[in-house]
């Protein structure tokens, strides 16, 4: 067995004039969580069906679980759990009904059936309205059961695309518990995509960023801010006017500042460049209260990186 659930060297599609995907060299190890992210349109969706040999590449080739996607794509279908834009449930069954249904249609015993519907629907919080009709669920709901149908023949692999889509808070925190768990007990790799990136720089061991079809960067997320260098500062105080935020960003050694409320964030080449700064500010008239090292969140790094593409 491959250590690695996903492998793609080159990887492109177009779409006639449109460049879907260009050169996607990627390798995802078994049993982690691994994030892709990126803006609406920038190629995730395209590519999930890439690797489930939905599509056909135009060029470049990708393995699944150790299958080429061109010529294993069933193989790679029968190991996988999938939930993308839709739900694909049946709203005038039950809940029940529903994993019933797809558990035979992946031809799971009844005894196992029944036991496996029974343990996803506790641990998702829904076994209390399993007899209930889908109709008139929440959205979050649906996306929970949608969830638990992803899971019911334990794939090896599976995708989720937005999984806390339409989830209150408590939800979606219990959501990713129970990823996490899924991923650490059964070995169970995880392909997600997400736009809420406090969520994927709290359950992916890896991420990936895309735009425009291309990829951008790959790495844990603690690490994806080591990949822009440099340094940030963040300097509390008062008196900041908007000509003082245009001399810091026209500063040798400033490669941006902006200010958040009563704090500016300051990304330098280099630590160096510190003391310049602070003694541009205290010349201007800026009252410095207190100057810390940042560290830029998973979501400062992402805007970053797509803003910087040409």
């Amino acid at each position: 067995m491959t250590s690695r659930a996903i492998s793609t060297k080159g990887l492109c599609r177009q779409f006639g004039a449109v460049h879907a995907l260009e050169d996607l060299t990627l390798e995802i190890p078994r049993g982690i969580i691994f994030g892709f992210l990126g803006p609406n349109g920038s190629g995730k969706t395209t590519t999930i069906r890439l690797l489930l040999g939905l599509l056909d590449p135009t060029s470049g080739s990708a393995e699944v679980l150790g299958y080429d996607t061109r010529t294993n794509a069933a193989a790679i279908r029968e190991r996988s759990g999938v939930l993308l834009e839709h739900c694909g449930l049946y709203e005038r069954l039950t809940a029940e009904d529903n994993l019933d249904l797809f558990g035979r249609f992946w031809r799971i015993a009844p005894a196992a059936r029944r036991a496996r519907t029974r343990e996803l629907l506790t641990n998702l919080e829904l076994w209390d309205r399993r007899d209930q009709i889908v109709a008139g669920w929440s959205r979050g709901m649906k996306q929970k059961l949608a969830i638990a149908r992803a899971l019911l023949h334990r794939p090896e692999l599976v995708f989720l695309d937005e999984p806390t889509a339409g989830l209150d808070p408590v939800a979606a925190v219990a959501l990713r518990d129970h990823l996490s768990r899924l991923s650490a007990s059964e070995g169970v790799t995880i392909f997600l995509t997400t736009h809420n990136l406090a969520e994927a720089e709290r359950l992916c061991a890896l991420v990936g960023v895309v735009s425009n079809g291309q990829l951008l960067a790959v790495a844990p997320p603690a690490q994806l801010g080591a990949r822009r260098g440099g340094t940030r500062i963040e300097i509390t105080g008062s008196g900041l006017t908007d000509p003082m935020l245009a001399m810091l960003n026209a500063l040798g050694g400033v490669t941006a500042a902006r200010a958040d409320g009563r704090c500016l964030i300051v990304d330098l080449r280099a630590v160096a460049d510190v003391p310049s700064v602070v003694a541009a500010l205290v010349s201007a008239g800026f009252q410095i209260e207190s100057v810390q090292n940042g560290s830029g969140s998973l979501e400062d790094v992402f805007h970053a990186l797509v803003e910087a593409q040409p």
